[in-house]
């Protein structure tokens, strides 16, 4: 039983990762392949209908979720390359108008926007963008992204909207006020402070931070 219970954790802690891998890939996969079957799926059925000893294989299942794929990684290729120039900026410009005139999804688009635009790049007032804070507690600490800074009413003091995301799944997290004086600041990048998420704390450098300055 020794023996028994010895090789299902070893075999467990082999295949996690592999299984985790294989989720991730398989839902991007999935996700990308559903935005363009629509137009895939009637497209090939049309042409093995029109020319079945040549499209024949079309049909086949294996086929579509391939095609789609191809589709949309064509699509967002062509938009990234649109985007950059002055046609596309103004199609973006248009659609983006068009959108804030939606209630409810012009709200959902602009903050995700301006989400992922703050991600990207280091926010204002002097605050590093990857930063640990005390949660829950002062003597634990979480990784969290500075998304941008503000001001106490009153006092004037500096605050710091800190999005903190979940292992493993950093799509889903908190989104704490800090003062920017109880920040404890990081050299990680965006990649580095990601991985370490992910992975739980496996991907990590051998030093890290932990006593901030205090005021």
């Amino acid at each position: 039983m020794r023996n028994l219970r010895t090789w299902f954790l070893t075999g467990l802690l082999t295949l996690l990762p592999l299984w985790l891998a294989w989720f991730v890939i398989s839902l991007l996969f999935t996700l990308l392949s559903d935005l363009s079957r629509p137009w895939v799926g009637p497209l090939l059925n049309g042409l093995a209908g029109a020319q079945p000893e040549m499209f024949g294989w079309a049909v086949h299942p294996w086929v579509l979720p391939v095609v789609a794929l191809v589709g949309t990684l064509v699509i967002i290729l062509g938009v990234g390359a649109l985007t950059r120039r002055v046609v596309g900026q103004t199609l973006l410009r248009w659609t983006e108008g068009l959108i804030a005139r939606v209630p409810l999804v012009n709200v959902i688009y602009s903050s995700a926007r301006k989400l992922l635009d703050l991600l990207q790049h280091p926010p204002g007032g002097g605050a590093q963008r990857v930063v640990l804070i005390d949660f829950p507690h002062r003597d634990m600490k979480a990784v969290g992204f500075v998304t941008r800074t503000l001001r106490e009413e009153g006092t004037g003091r500096e605050l710091a909207a800190v999005y903190v995301p979940t292992t493993p799944n950093p799509t889903s997290g908190y989104l704490e006020i800090v003062p920017v004086d109880r920040l404890t600041p990081t050299q990680w990048t965006f990649d580095e402070a990601m991985a370490f998420i992910i992975s739980g704390g496996a991907v990590a450098p051998k030093e890290v931070p932990f006593e901030g300055p205090r005021p």
